[in-house]
């Protein structure tokens, strides 16, 4: 029985049962998970990063700061300095070898006051430009250039301050000084020639007033003018014994010069006349002085004479859009985009190929006369100087052939250019104010014109222009040195106007070059 049972019980295992609750009838809670872990956790890796921790955030603390006293500054004031002894500077001779002309660049400004008269170059010369022949490779460039094609390289190597130059004797030059010695005497305080008042600064040169008085209302072209004649023998705002003069007269200028770049007002009839004349002079004296201040009264004076062109033409005294031209204001306007252009300034070439078509529309082939505003009109005359016959000269010839020169024709491709020289040719200038043949405007043109040409037509004008004008210059009294404005314009214009036509008319051997070389 016994063996049995455990037979039995080798084929069935016993089971074993407890008393404690089963693993699955055990609820776990977080203290007992966090027990379990801290029994099974690697002790000595979780105490070397405390460590490691610990290290770095007390490596981190700025320990030598502790306890620092802040640094001290000692600072030593340095004993007064002397004055130093007054020098009076006029007293002073500054002595340079090769002094070299120092050109001070001035402040671009809007508008034009009292002051600016120091924005110019200053300069230590005071030699008489007109006293010795002053080589013109220090003075300007050679060429001048007009456009291309029909506007080529005019090359008016002009500005060539000094006389001698092709001169024509003592005699002019002479005549050329005294006629700047009257100009310079009878400038206003205010830096501008005056027509009417010009008499106010009479008693310098003579104890006798000058007579003669013009317009007011052309200051500004007269003192163009008169800028013009003391450029042309090469004084400056930087250089020559008129220096000042040219200053005083270009800021005066300056100061006329509104927004729209004009020149002066707009109040009279022939404005037009006055801006051209004034851009003229303007451009000049920036050609030589390189002044900032002038290129840019020049840029904006340049700008309005193109937008007051007329479209696809040229100038006239109204406003453009009428369609209506004149060759003696696009002359002028042609001479002052020439000058512009070639001291290096921006001009249309649209501009002076209109002002070239339009001298081509009154230029009378077969004869060669250019007319005024239409083919074959003779100059302008008013009921103030009708008496002057406009059948006795050829102003508006003269203008055309020059703008033809200056925009790059020549006889040779151009034969009006020769035919209007053999009608100047029959026109001489002569002094005949009695006969009312006395026109100074013609003469002025007329002489630039036939001196480009050269050859026999100079040499037929050179010999009477001599007797006409340094002959006539007056020696006497205050009026030393001007001539009597006795022409057609003479009225409008007064002595101021006579003066400095005739004095750039002596000037003519040495304000340009010959562009068509030697005839």
């Amino acid at each position: 029985m016994h063996k049995q049972s455990l037979a039995r019980a080798a084929l069935h295992p016993l089971a074993v049962s407890t008393t404690l609750p089963k693993s699955w009838e055990v609820e776990t809670g977080f203290h007992d998970a966090l027990y379990d872990w801290m029994d099974r956790a690697p002790w000595y890796a979780v105490s070397a990063c405390a460590h490691v921790f610990v290290f770095f955030v007390l490596s981190s603390i700025p320990w030598n700061e502790f306890g620092r006293e802040p640094e001290r500054v000692f600072a030593v004031e340095a004993a007064p300095r002397p004055p130093e002894p007054f020098v009076d500077e006029s007293e002073v001779e500054i002595v340079e070898s090769n002094p070299v002309p120092r050109i001070d660049e001035p402040e671009l400004v809007d508008r034009i006051d009292d002051t600016l008269t120091d924005a110019f170059a200053e300069d230590d010369s005071s030699a008489d430009v007109s006293d010795a022949f002053v080589d013109a490779a220090a003075f300007l460039s050679t060429d001048v250039g007009v456009g291309g094609g029909a506007l080529g390289d005019s090359k008016l190597s002009g500005r060539i301050p000094g006389p001698g130059r092709g001169g024509d004797g003592p005699g002019s030059e002479a005549a050329v000084r005294a006629g700047l010695a009257w100009l310079v005497a009878h400038q206003g305080p205010d830096g501008a020639w005056s027509g009417a008042r010009f008499s106010a600064q009479c008693g310098e040169l003579g104890s006798s007033p000058c007579s003669g008085p013009g317009s007011s209302a052309h200051d500004v072209g007269l003192t163009g003018l008169a800028l013009l004649a003391l450029l042309g023998d090469g004084h400056s705002t930087n250089t020559g014994r008129h220096m000042e003069s040219v200053k005083r007269g270009v800021v005066w200028l300056l100061g006329e010069q509104d927004h729209s770049g004009r020149i002066g007002p707009d109040s009279s009839h022939a404005f037009v006349y006055d801006h051209a004349i004034a851009t003229l002079a303007v451009c000049e004296a920036y050609f030589f002085s390189r002044t900032p201040l002038l290129k840019r009264a020049a840029e904006n004076a340049v700008g309005y004479i193109q937008r007051i062109r007329n479209p696809y033409g040229a100038w006239r005294y109204d406003a453009p859009g009428l369609g209506d031209n004149d060759t003696s204001v696009t002359g002028w306007m042609i001479f002052a985009l020439a000058s512009a252009k070639e001291a290096g300034l921006r001009v249309d070439s649209a501009a002076l190929e209109g002002g070239l078509a339009w001298i081509d529309e009154v230029t009378d082939p077969a004869s060669g006369h250019v007319g005024y505003n239409r083919r074959g009109k003779l100059s302008s005359r008013t009921p103030g100087n009708a008496s002057f016959p406009a059948e006795k000269g050829e102003a508006l010839t003269a203008v055309g052939i020059l703008s033809r020169i200056f925009l790059g024709q020549t006889p040779e491709d151009t034969p009006a250019i020769e035919r209007g020289a053999e009608l100047l040719r029959d026109a001489l200038p002569a002094w005949e104010p009695d006969a009312f043949a006395c026109d100074m405007y013609y003469w002025y043109y007329g002489t630039y014109a036939m001196y480009q040409l050269g050859g026999a037509h100079w040499k037929a004008w050179s010999r009477a222009m001599k007797p006409a004008i340094v002959a006539t210059q007056r020696t006497d009294g205050d009026a030393r040195g001007s001539w009597d404005p006795v022409g057609p314009w003479g009225s409008v214009g007064g002595r101021v106007y006579s003066t400095a036509l005739m004095t750039l008319s002596l000037e003519v051997y040495y304000r340009y070059a010959r562009v068509l070389g030697t005839r």
